[in-house]
Formats: structure tokens, C-alpha cells, sequence
């Protein structure tokens, strides 16, 4: 009985370690907002992160909630830098025209963008012509395939590097990609697999490839000039979030499917 108390007493305890939040320095406040106000780079292509209802609505999502929270814990004024697209979302965070962004964790952002660990993790999907005659994912490397993918997505990134003998073709934006893929008559789409779900119901002539291509780990990411006291920072902030509960109660209020809470990161 007392070994269990001992061991119920210290599982206690590391979780209040786990949960201490590093504190924010002077650097840190300066960092993250140079300008005064804490620019977040939200990307409303991607519907599990972030979405607006119309174009010039407010954006809101589990990207925005854990923006808004953060703004909060440092005592700062937030603004929304809103795009539609996950490349021009990176661009604006390498170029400093945000302070902080929500990206899928990949090494060709890495060059310009320190991530911290995962807060959620996603799918990426296949879809196809009803009439297709692909059936699994191993089929799609193909040659005579095209394959249609948001232009500078984290999909787009991983597909370049993957992909050896299918060509890749590049939508607009993610949330277009099924659109041109039906209207340019090609052979395969890819893409967040709810974005995808989506948009059966706008194209009944195609159907999503069982499985998935890719795990995506979606983080927030900084440029890596801040300093590393901020870069800790924001590495602690999302693993705090993740262990608190944060995470997974947005993903439910927001009514997110197919898209879980990252595990801790080491």
C-alpha cells in the first residue's frame, strides 16, 4: 500500500515538473514580438489548423486557440497574418513578416524555421477516379500518373522527395487540389485526408485510397535567427499544452476528426 502511494506521490510529481513553465524573459517578449504586438502566421488551408467561414471572416481553430493563449501567457497583444496557403504561411515567418507560425514539421522548412515538437499529428491521403484501376497507395508511383498536390504543402514537399516515377502537379493551394483534380482529369489527389472526406460529397465521381501516404506533425515554428532562450520557450509552451489537456479540448470543440495529439516530445 505505501509503495503505491510512493509511486502515485511521484508520478504526481513529474507531471508538476513536466508542467513548469520555463519563464519568459525580456528576450523572449522581444523575439516574439518586435514589432510590439505577437504576429501569428495562420494557415486557413488546412482545415484540422485553422479555417474562416468565408473569406473575410475571423479565422478560429486549434492553431488560433493556442495563438490566442500564448499572446495571453506573455501579456501581449495578438495579430492574425492570415493565408491560405502552408507555403506562403512559411514564407512569412522566414522573411519576419510574422513572429511564429503552425507547420508541418519538414527539413526542407527546417533550413529557415526551428519547430518545436508536435502537437498534433494527421494523415496524408490519396484520392482517385471512381473508375480508377489504382487501389492502394503502392500503386500511385507510377509514370502515366499525375498526381495533384497544394503547391509548397507539406505534402508537396514530401511527395518531391518520395516520388520517383509519378509527376507531381501543383494546385493553387491545398484546399483546391481536388477541385483542379477533377477539372484538369487527373489521375491521383493528395492531401489532408479530412480536407479530402470534405470534398466527396462536392465530387461523387471519386473516392480516398484506404490508408495513408504520410504522418504529418504539425508544430509552431519560429525563424531560426530568435534567440535559443525563445526557441526553449516555445518548445516548452506546446509540450505544457499538450500535457494540460489544451490540445486534445480543442480538437474536441472544434469538432476535429482524423487528427490526434502528438506524444510527448523528448
Amino acid at each position: 500500500m505505501y509503495t503505491r502511494i510512493i509511486l502515485i506521490l511521484f508520478t504526481f510529481l513529474l507531471t508538476e515538473i513536466s508542467m513548469a513553465q520555463i519563464p519568459a524573459s525580456p528576450i523572449v517578449k522581444s523575439d516574439l514580438a518586435p514589432t510590439g504586438k505577437i504576429r501569428a502566421s495562420i494557415n486557413v488551408g488546412n482545415p484540422i489548423l485553422a479555417k474562416r467561414d468565408h473569406d473575410h471572416a475571423q479565422p478560429y481553430g486549434v492553431s488560433i486557440d493556442l495563438a490566442t493563449n500564448l499572446a495571453k501567457e506573455l501579456g501581449l497583444e495578438l495579430e492574425l497574418v492570415v493565408f491560405d496557403s502552408a507555403g506562403k504561411s512559411v514564407d512569412a515567418v522566414a522573411n519576419k513578416k510574422a513572429d511564429f507560425g503552425f507547420f508541418a514539421i519538414d527539413p526542407v522548412r527546417g533550413k529557415e524555421i526551428t519547430f518545436t515538437h508536435a502537437y498534433v499529428v494527421i494523415e496524408g491521403a490519396y484520392v482517385v477516379p471512381n473508375n480508377s484501376a489504382i487501389q492502394s497507395n503502392d500503386e500511385v508511383d507510377q509514370a502515366k500518373n499525375r498526381i495533384v498536390v497544394g503547391k509548397g504543402s507539406a505534402y508537396d514537399l514530401y511527395l518531391t522527395r518520395e516520388i520517383k516515377n509519378a509527376q507531381i502537379v501543383h494546385a493553387p493551394t491545398s484546399p483546391k487540389v481536388v477541385e483542379f483534380f477533377v477539372n484538369g482529369g487527373y489521375e491521383v489527389g493528395a492531401g489532408v485526408r479530412q480536407q479530402l472526406e470534405m470534398d466527396l460529397a462536392k465530387y461523387p465521381g471519386i473516392r480516398l485510397l484506404p490508408g495513408r501516404f504520410m504522418q504529418i506533425n504539425q508544430s509552431m515554428g519560429v525563424n531560426k535567427d530568435v534567440s535559443d532562450a525563445t526557441k526553449a520557450y516555445l518548445k516548452d509552451y506546446v509540450e505544457r499544452m499538450k500535457a494540460s489537456g489544451f490540445v486534445a479540448e480543442a480538437l474536441s470543440r472544434h469538432q476535429i476528426q482524423g487528427a490526434g495529439v502528438a506524444p510527448p516530445g523528448n
